[in-house]
């Protein structure tokens, strides 16, 4: 499914000049059909979604206790 630059703006909560700046440098792929620009939805769906869950394994990681060392002895 492609949607135009300002329902992108408002899909990715961004203001629309930054969403077209993007794709003016070509960090977000998008096609021409010569009145406007449209990008595919799904890959941005895809990519929310990946961050999504390498954020909550970074969480949970972040979560796990550091388990204590039995070889480790104060010697001072």
């Amino acid at each position: 499914m492609y949607v135009t630059i300002p329902e992108l703006a408002e899909y990715l909560s961004m203001h629309e000049a930054k969403v077209k700046s993007l794709v003016l440098q070509g960090k977000i792929r998008a096609i021409h059909d010569g009145e406007q620009f449209l990008v595919n939805k799904t890959q941005f769906t895809t990519h929310l979604e990946q961050v999504e869950k390498y954020r909550l394994m970074i969480q949970e990681y972040l979560n796990t206790p550091i388990p204590e060392d039995i070889d480790v002895k104060d010697e001072d």
